[in-house]
């Protein structure tokens, strides 16, 4: 298990207990990482994790609203969904870049019909951090696993971005067990860097069906090309 899957399997476990419930705080950043022996960027990375998948909301600062509140009640189907994101380790990659396909094409066509201009710039912004030629092939698909989870967030659909979300950890799995099967790393992070940009720019202009085509052969291609089937 990851170590930011030991906090995300911490909360459920307590929500389930109901040790956390509505509207009450998880542990600060410092405690849970020196309860469960990790890092803190770890348990940064879960509660990203918890927040988009609507379990949590976070707010900076040091008022009485600062810190990781709980917006879910335990009951909620959303607590399922972090049982799903710990079970994606165990799923066939075929079976979850279909899954991919059907959510992410969806998902771009709807951006393109109802995301402005702003809504972009957290996407655009991670694209700008990938364009760094010294990133390593997990530096480099760490992003890019925000890249698509942003870009799911953009259809107005908290589902279905939650789902993304819980996915993240497989879509990453996948993708960088797949690195050293391909024949040029360095060709094909420029290949994939033009086809994130592509899906943009047919987003950003309202073009749907091509955002839709884009996102699918640009997440079938790699699959076909590392011949993982």
């Amino acid at each position: 298990m990851k170590n930011y899957e030991l906090v995300l399997s911490r909360v459920e476990a307590d929500l389930a207990a109901g040790r956390l419930r509505l509207g009450e705080r998880l542990p600060g950043e410092r405690s849970l990482a020196e309860q469960l022996g990790i890092s803190r960027p770890s348990v940064r990375e879960a509660v990203r994790v918890l927040e988009a998948m609507g379990v949590v909301r976070t707010a900076t600062g040091s008022g009485p609203e600062a810190g990781a509140v709980i917006v879910a009640e335990p009951a909620s189907p959303l607590t399922a969904l972090l049982r799903l994101h710990l079970a994606t380790n165990h799923l066939p990659m075929g079976d979850i870049v279909q899954t991919r396909v059907l959510l992410e094409s969806w998902t771009a066509r709807e951006a393109a019909h109802h995301a402005g201009v702003g809504d972009l710039v957290a996407a655009e912004e991670l694209l700008d951090r990938m364009d760094d030629a010294g990133l390593t092939p997990e530096e480099f698909h760490l992003l890019d696993a925000e890249f698509h989870v942003a870009l799911s967030a953009l259809a107005g659909n908290v589902l279905i971005a939650a789902v993304m979300s819980s996915l993240r950890t497989a879509i990453h799995g996948y993708v960088l067990a797949a690195v050293p099967n391909l024949a040029d790393w360095d060709a094909t992070a420029i290949g994939l860097r033009a086809e994130h940009r592509s899906i943009v720019a047919a987003i950003r202009a309202g073009r749907g069906e091509e955002a839709a085509a884009l996102i699918t052969a640009h997440i079938e291609g790699f699959y076909r090309a590392t011949q993982l089937r």
